[in-house]
């Protein structure tokens, strides 16, 4: 028996030799996937962040429809109906927006036609939040910054090469272009102003109070490195409001054109 056994086993070399071609076949092929990965993500985005930001789109924007079909608490449509203003209904709403919003949350979304970007926002601009899609500064990060309807300044944060890379090509953006920014409450209109490269430490820029609403979109510049932070810079245009904003017709008797907000109060002056 052992001497058949002798006969029909390969040497312990030859066996040697065939596990290490394999490992060295293994090593190449992980190479090569390496190699693909940085060339897609070279010309489009890296794919495996990609992939998991496309899930998360995906249950966001299920999230945020059951948010834009919820009514009010009772307690809100009390204080809505004694509000017929609809200028200070979708500051209300907005306000109670930002008070209830969890991190990572959806809270509305953004549309760029002239990139084809269409993305639900989510509250808070932290690593776990951003790997999500893009994230609106949140005042407790960034104090000045405010929701959609609430004046002053609106900050979004995005990737420009993973998870979705929702903001890689914002530097294309240029004055006249058009931001659409759609919140549970009122749909909003940016018209795009400039762009501006900072320090990422220099955050002033982008939450300073102007005296007028704005929007301000925020990326690592350039692509693949966080040397700079890309800002551009977009004016309020137009708010359509929607929903839970809209005044019972006891209280509009007929339909009218809605300002834009006022200059917002004077926001507090950063440190540093």
């Amino acid at each position: 028996m052992s001497e058949a056994l002798s006969i029909t086993s390969p040497p312990p070399r030859r066996r040697a030799g065939r596990a290490l071609r394999a490992f060295s076949t293994a090593l190449l092929v992980l190479g090569a996937l390496v190699l693909l990965d940085a060339a897609v993500t070279l010309v489009w985005q890296e794919p495996l962040s990609a992939l998991y930001a496309t899930l998360q789109q995906d249950r966001l924007r299920d999230a945020l429809h059951r948010l834009e079909a919820a009514a009010p608490p009772a307690p809100e449509r009390a204080q809505l109906a004694r509000l017929a203003d609809e200028r200070r209904r979708v500051a209300f709403l907005a306000a109670q927006l930002a008070r209830h919003a969890a991190p990572g949350s959806a809270v509305g979304s953004i549309r760029i036609p002239r990139l084809g970007a269409d993305y639900v926002v989510v509250y808070g601009t932290g690593v776990a939040e951003l790997e999500r899609g893009p994230g609106i500064y949140t005042p407790s990060s960034y104090p000045g910054t405010r929701l959609p309807g609430l004046g002053g300044t609106t900050a979004i944060a995005g990737h420009r090469t993973t998870f979705l890379a929702p903001f890689r090509h914002i530097d294309e953006l240029r004055r006249g272009a058009e931001i659409y920014v759609d919140m549970p409450y009122a749909h909003f209109t940016y018209t795009v102003t400039g762009q501006h490269a900072v320090s990422p430490a220099d955050v002033g820029l982008a939450v300073a109070n102007v005296g007028y609403p704005r929007l301000v979109l925020s990326a690592c510049t350039p692509p693949f490195s966080a040397a700079e932070r890309l800002l551009v810079f977009a004016r309020l245009t137009r708010v359509v409001p929607v929903g839970a904003a809209l005044p019972p017709p006891a209280l509009t008797p007929r339909r009218r054109p809605v300002p834009l907000p006022l200059r917002p109060a004077p926001l507090p002056q950063l440190q540093g």
